[in-house]
């Protein structure tokens, strides 16, 4: 049975009943205060086998004093619960020196896992540097139970060089994850160098990740870095791992089997000090079955996996992601804008395909060209709608059809020269005796509303607008 005096510091009355009555039913003593001043009475003076204790305390904040607790009792185990659910509390948690991070809500049978195991085997934490709390820059947002896990992991993974796997669908963060692991570790002062393999073509990869001798190949005419190169005491970011060729995979292989790599071209080794974080969109387990991916490479890669859930799984995180987006772009010049809560429900049941990328896009994109400052769900419903794909659709332009206009406006064309080519301009020609028209009937199918017919015709509202003022359409009053 488990036993031992755990000391609990919360100014919310009902929070310390609630772990006092739990803690206490499977078998700890329990001493429970509302401010740190008694908290930091009781440790000092030696009391308790393990602290609980809440960030933000009516006298002073739980990261100002755990120094101080670790100063003095450095085998302390300190589990510390915030409301302030964002990576940077987990990161400075870890910081502290705090063994655990708890995100409030929390359950209860996580925290007597938690207690148990601090308990049973405590944990030393160096005392590393302190940060101030700048939750504006931090990379990755989100308060779900899903981020709250992942930072949770990041938090723990900051003052290490493990290899890390990140997988997870296009637009969900992989890169954000990637330097939040550098800029917040050990290495923030060394490199951060992403490559992805998916962009470069396949014969270069190898030259790219290494670097090339002169002469190694033809148009080698000088020696070129590579990429570890350039990475060297920092991290280098190997995204779309599942892109690289075989050959590659066997030299970055004996890279993080040995430590070292040859350049192309080159004889010697060279021995590198560069944390290895790759990601990737595909499943690295099918590719091996498929021969294409080396089993061997992919348990040296996925020393600690971390997998990014699509935006639809953590919808509840919308909408601190589009506060932020929107901040964002205030601060580089767009207008102020907000999303009426209808809108916001809108974007909270809405797929997102393209993930947190997607989602920026479309806040941006809303913040850019509609002048109201606050944008309701028929708005974004529109900017969000897919175009229908279909049989191709005849344009009436008076009598003819589009094609038709187009077709005798080139056959005209070339008769007034015969079997020679007509002068240079054809195309502005066509866009200029069919563009107007076309844009025309798009606006009174439409009833004059612009954004519909932008979204119509495939163009951006502002794209529009500039066309109607070059070719001088006219549009219906009080629409658009």
């Amino acid at each position: 049975m488990p036993s031992g005096t755990i000391l609990i510091a919360d100014d919310d009355t009902a929070i310390r009943t609630v772990l006092s009555q739990a803690l206490g039913r499977v078998g700890y003593d329990v001493r429970a205060t509302s401010n740190a001043a008694t908290l930091w009475r009781w440790a000092s003076q030696g009391e308790g086998d393990l602290i609980v204790t809440d960030v933000v305390m009516p006298d002073e904040n739980a990261f100002d004093m755990i120094p101080r607790i670790k100063r003095a009792r450095p085998d302390l185990p300190i589990v510390v619960m915030s409301a302030q659910n964002t990576l940077m509390t987990a990161i400075t948690a870890a910081e502290r020196g705090a063994y655990e991070y708890l995100p409030k809500p929390f359950d209860l049978n996580e925290l007597i896992r938690v207690v148990d195991r601090a308990m049973s085997e405590p944990k030393e934490s160096a005392l590393p540097r302190a940060k101030s709390d700048e939750e504006e820059k931090m990379p990755l947002i989100g308060r779900s139970a899903a981020m709250q896990e992942i930072y949770r992991v990041l938090a723990r993974l900051m003052q290490t060089d493990l290899t890390v796997m990140i997988s997870g669908e296009s637009g969900t963060g992989k890169e954000l994850v990637a330097r939040a692991l550098h800029d917040y570790g050990k290495r923030r002062h060394g490199p951060f160098v992403a490559i992805n393999m998916a962009a470069i073509p396949r014969e270069l990869i190898e030259s790219e990740l290494f670097g090339h001798e002169k002469g190694a190949f033809t148009g080698a005419s000088q020696r070129n870095a590579g990429r570890f190169e350039q990475a060297e005491g920092g991290t280098l970011f190997l995204d779309e791992i599942g892109d690289m060729p075989m050959e590659a995979q066997t030299r970055l292989l004996r890279v993080l089997q040995e430590g070292e790599y040859t350049t192309v071209g080159g004889r010697t080794s060279i021995k590198t000090d560069v944390r290895i974080v790759a990601a990737t969109n595909r499943d690295l387990r099918q590719l091996i079955n498929q021969g294409l991916f080396r089993e061997d490479l992919y348990y040296r890669l996925n020393v600690v996996p971390i997998r990014l859930p699509p935006l639809r799984e953590r919808a509840e995180d919308i909408p601190d992601l589009v506060r932020h987006f929107l901040k964002q772009g205030e601060a580089q010049g767009l207008p102020h804008k907000t999303i009426d809560a209808e809108g916001m429900e809108y974007l909270k049941r809405y797929r997102w395909p393209g993930n947190v990328r997607e989602l920026e896009n479309l806040v941006r994109r809303l913040a850019a060209l509609y002048t109201e400052e606050s944008i309701g769900s028929q708005v974004i419903e529109m900017e969000l709608a897919e175009p229908s794909v279909g049989p191709a659709v005849e344009i009436e332009l008076g009598e003819e059809t589009l094609s038709s206009a187009v077709e005798r406006i080139i056959g005209r064309e070339f008769a007034k020269f015969g079997a020679d080519l007509p002068p240079a301009g054809l195309y502005e020609r066509i866009l200029r005796d069919v563009e107007r028209p076309l844009l025309s009937l798009s606006l009174a199918a439409t009833k004059g509303n612009q954004i519909k017919a932008a979204h119509l015709l495939g163009i951006n509202r502002n794209t529009l607008r500039k066309k109607i003022r070059e070719l001088d359409v006219h549009v219906m009053r009080g629409l658009g």
